[in-house]
C-alpha cells in the first residue's frame, strides 16, 4: 500500500523563481491498483514520482509504504520498497554489465552484501526462465552486455528488473498449511525480537536509556545494565588468576608468552592461506578445453556439457541433411583442469564454434513465403531490412497501406551451409517471378476444349486467363495465355490520390447525305472540362486493380461537340488514301519516347493512346483487309488492317473484336470495342500507322 498525505514541494522557495510543484497532494494506492497519471507539461507528474522515489525531500507531508514511514529515507534506502522504470531504459540498467549481472543486482535490492558467489546456478536457471517468457531470445544471451541490446530489449529487461524484487517478496508469503503457518509466524517473531534487541543495544550504547512497560523487556534491560559490571568482575578474576599462575611458575609464564606469539603466527598464516584459497577460487575454476582436429575450440564447464553439445549438434546435422551424421571420436579431444573463469564459454557459444568448425550446417535466418523457404542468410535482421526496403520502394507520402498478400515469415534454424545465399540474390529473387507466362498460338483444327484438355485445364479456367474470347470462334494465329507469370511476393498498395481529371464532353450528331457512312465532320469542336478528384486506388504489384472516387469537384464544365455524320452508302471498301480517327477521346500517350506507364509497356511508343471508356466502338481508319484479329502479347486483343497501298494500321488493347482475318472493311466500319487487355494501365485504343513496316506518327496522317 502506498499513501501520500498532504505532500508539499516548492522549488527555489523565497525567490522570484519560486515554483510550487506539489500543493497538499493526497494519494492512496492499495495492493493491486494500476494508476495512470495524466497531465500537461509542468503539472507535477515527474515531481510526484521523484518525491515517492526519494530523489529529493518534500517540504511537508508524509509518504508511507506498506505501513512504514519513508518520508525521511534517502533514495537508495527506498529502493528496497520500490521498483522504478525510467523513460530512458539505460538509467534503469548498467550498460557495461551483463544481463545476468543486472538481474542479480535487481534481485538483491535492499539486501546486505557479503563475500559470496555473485550468481548461483539456481539463480541463472531462474533468470533464463524469466527471460524466456519475454520471447525476445535473451535467455540465450545471459552473458551479453546490456549496452549491446536494442531499445525494446532494454525496455523489457528494465521492466523485469523493476518487478523482480516484488516477485521474490511474494515467494515469502504466508504458507497455507498449519505447520507451515506455525513455522512462518515463529520465524517472524524471532526476527522481530532480534530487531528489537539490536535497537535496545544501539540506544543503550548511545546512552539514551531505553524504557518499556513490558516485563520481559524490563528484565532484558536490567540484565543489559548488569552486563558491564559482570564482565569487569570476570575480567578482574581472570587477570588475577593469570598473575598468580605467572608468579607461581616463571617457566610456565615464559612458555605461555611463546605460545601466545606462536598462536598469533599460526592465526596470521592461516588467514593468509584462507585469503589465498578464496582469491584462487574467485579467478579459477575446473573446466574442459575442447580440441577438434588439432584446433582449440574453447573451454566449457565440464566434459559432460561438451558431450551434450556434441550429441545435440549431431542430431541437428542429421535432421538438416536428411541422413545420419556422427562426429569422428578421433577428432575430438578433451583436456580437463584448472582454467580462468573468464575463459569458460557458455553452451550456446561453444555449439556455434563446433558447428562452424564442422561446416556442414549453419544457423541462419530463413525467409518463408507461404511455408516455402525462399532464401537464407546468416545475418540477423538482414531479411527484415530487405522486406522493409521492398515496401518503402512501393510507398510514398500518399500511401495508406502496403502489405504482402502471402504469409511471409522469418525463422532462425539450421540449414545446410551450401544453402546460404547472397542478400543481393535474395533481393533479385523477390523482384522476379516464380513462373513465366506460358502462351499458345492457335493452329488449324484447334478447338477451345481441345486446347484446354491438352494443358490439363477446364474450358472455364482457360477463359479466366483469356477474358473476352469467343470460345466458339477461334482464329488461326491467335495467342492464348495458358498460365500467367506468378511473382514470389504479391504487394498490395493502397494510396489516396488527388489529381485534376478531364471531364468528357458530349457529342451530338446530325445526319447528312453529303458524307459517306462512317465519315463525320466537326462543325463545333468540343472541349474537355476539369475536375478536382480525390480517389483511393489499389495497386497489386504496380498494376491498378481498383479505384474508388471519394470526391469530385467540377472546376470547369465541358463544352459539347457538334458533328455531321454521313449516311450515304460507301460504294467500295477500297482505301481512300486518308485516315480518319478510330475513335474520339483524349490522347493519353503520344508517339515516340516516353516514361513507361506503371513500369510496363515500351518506352519507345510506336503509336498514340486514345483514352475512352470500355466498350467504346473502334472504327477502321480507312478501307482495307484484316490481316490479324486476335491476341498478340503486349497488344492484348489486336486488329491489323492492310490498306493495300503500303500502309498498315493497328488497333490494340481491345476488350473484344468484331471482325476476322481476311474480312474486307470500309473506312469507318466498326472493327473492335475498346478495353485494357495486354500491357495496359487503363481503357484506351492504341492506334498505329505503319508504312512499309516502319511506324509513323499517326498525328501526321489523321484528318
Amino acid at each position: 500500500m502506498l499513501e501520500l498525505k498532504d505532500i508539499c514541494k516548492t522549488f527555489n522557495p523565497n525567490t522570484i523563481n519560486a515554483k510550487v510543484a506539489l500543493n497538499h497532494l493526497n494519494l492512496t494506492l492499495n495492493d493491486g491498483d494500476f494508476v495512470t497519471v495524466i497531465g500537461g507539461n509542468g503539472a507535477g507528474k515527474s515531481t510526484m514520482l521523484n518525491a515517492i522515489a526519494g530523489v529529493f525531500q518534500v517540504d511537508s507531508g508524509t509518504i508511507t509504504i506498506d505501513g512504514q514511514d519513508v518520508t525521511k529515507l534517502p533514495e537508495h534506502k527506498r529502493a528496497a520498497f520500490l521498483g522504478r522504470v525510467f523513460q530512458d531504459p539505460m538509467m534503469g540498467t548498467a550498460p557495461t554489465m551483463q544481463i545476468e549481472e543486472n538481474l542479480a543486482l535487481a534481485a538483491r535490492r535492499g539486501q546486505t552484501r557479503g563475500l559470496k558467489w555473485g550468481i548461483t546456478a539456481a539463480e541463472r536457471a531462474d533468470y533464463k526462465e524469466l527471460l524466456r517468457k519475454l520471447d525476445l531470445g535473451l535467455e540465450d544471451r545471459l552473458t551479453a552486455k546490456v549496452g549491446l541490446l536494442s531499445g525494446g530489449q532494454r525496455q523489457a529487461l528494465t521492466l523485469l528488473m523493476a518487478s523482480l524484487k516484488s516477485r521474490k517478496r511474494r515467494v515469502l508469503a504466508e504458507p497455507e498449511d498449519f505447520w507451515g503457518r506455525l513455522r512462518f509466524r515463529a520465524g517472524k517473531k524471532v526476527r522481530w525480537f532480534g530487531r528489537r534487541c539490536r535497537r535496545v543495544i544501539r540506544e543503550a550504547q548511545a546512552h539514551r536509556f531505553p524504557e518499556s512497560n513490558r516485563r520481559a523487556l524490563q528484565a532484558l534491560l536490567m540484565l543489559w545494565g548488569l552486563l558491564p559490571a559482570a564482565a569487569s568482575r570476570l575480567r578482574e578474576r581472570l587477570l588475577g588468576k593469570r598473575k598468580e599462575r605467572i608468579h607461581r611458575s616463571g617457566k610456565f609464564g615464559t612458555w605461555f608468552e611463546k605460545e601466545k606469539r606462536l598462536h598469533a603466527v599460526v592465526f596470521l598464516g592461516g588467514s593468509c592461506v584462507l585469503a589465498g584459497v578464496v582469491l584462487f577460487f574467485s579467478f579459477f575454476t575446473v573446466g574442459t578445453t575442447v580440441t577438434y582436429d588439432g584446433h582449440v575450440l574453447g573451454t566449457v564447464a565440464s566434459k559432460s556439457e561438451a558431450e551434450s553439445v556434441r550429441h545435440e549438434l549431431e542430431a541437428i546435422t542429421s535432421k538438416t541433411l536428411g541422413e545420419t551424421y556422427t562426429l569422428d571420436d578421433s577428432l575430438l579431444q578433451y583436456d580437463s583442469g584448472w582454467t580462468l573463469r573468464q575463459d569458460v564459454e557458455d553452451k550456446a557459444a561453444y555449439e556455434e564454434e563446433l558447428s562452424d568448425e564442422i561446416g556442414l550446417v549453419t544457423s541462419a535466418y530463413c525467409l518463408y513465403v507461404n511455408g516455402v523457404r525462399i532464401g537464407t542468410t546468416p545475418y540477423e535482421g538482414a531479411l527484415d531490412e530487405l522486406l522493409e526496403q521492398l515496401q518503402k520502394a512501393a510507398s510514398d507520402e500518399d500511401t495508406i497501406s502496403c502489405k504482402f498478400e502471402e504469409d511471409v515469415e522469418i525463422r532462425q534454424e539450421y540449414v545446410p551451409t551450401d544453402a546460404i545465399m547472397n542478400l543481393g540474390y535474395i533481393a533479385e529473387l523477390l523482384y522476379s517471378t516464380k513462373t513465366a507466362e506460358v502462351t499458345y498460338e492457335v493452329k488449324k483444327g484447334d478447338t477451345w476444349s481441345q486446347i484446354a484438355a491438352k494443358n490439363d485445364m477446364t474450358s472455364a479456367e482457360l477463359l479466366a486467363l483469356n477474358p473476352g474470347y469467343n470460345i466458339n470462334k477461334l482464329q488461326i494465329g491467335e495467342v492464348l495465355t495458358l498460365s500467367a507469370s506468378v511473382p514470389y511476393l504479391t504487394m498490395t498498395v493502397v494510396k489516396q490520390e488527388r489529381y485534376l481529371d478531364d471531364v468528357a464532353y458530349d457529342i451530338q450528331y446530325t445526319d447528312t447525305a453529303s458524307l459517306y457512312q462512317g465519315d463525320y465532320k466537326v462543325t463545333s469542336k468540343g472541349e474537355y472540362g476539369k475536375a478536382d478528384v480525390m480517389a483511393k486506388a489499389t495497386y497489386v504489384n504496380g498494376e491498378e486493380t481498383e479505384r474508388t472516387i471519394l470526391s469530385s469537384v467540377t472546376l470547369k464544365e465541358p463544352v459539347t461537340e457538334y458533328r455531321l455524320r454521313g449516311t450515304k452508302a460507301r460504294p467500295t471498301w477500297m482505301p481512300t488514301g486518308s485516315f480518319r480517327w478510330p475513335t474520339s477521346g483524349r490522347i493519353s500517350s503520344y508517339f515516340g519516347g516516353r516514361k513507361s506507364p506503371g513500369g510496363i509497356g515500351s518506352t519507345n511508343h510506336k503509336g498514340i493512346d486514345i483514352a475512352v471508356p470500355r466498350g467504346t466502338p473502334i472504327y477502321a481508319a480507312d478501307g482495307g483487309t484484316v490481316t490479324y484479329a486476335g491476341w498478340m502479347s503486349g497488344y492484348g486483343y489486336l486488329v491489323q488492317i492492310d490498306h493495300g497501298n503500303g500502309y498498315v494500321t493497328r488497333y490494340g488493347h481491345n476488350s473484344s473484336l468484331t471482325v476476322s482475318v481476311g474480312q474486307h472493311v470500309y473506312k469507318g466500319q466498326q472493327v473492335a470495342r475498346a478495353g485494357s487487355t495486354g500491357n495496359s494501365t487503363g481503357n484506351h485504343c492504341h492506334f498505329e500507322v505503319r508504312y512499309n513496316g516502319v511506324a509513323k506518327n499517326p498525328l501526321n496522317y489523321l484528318t
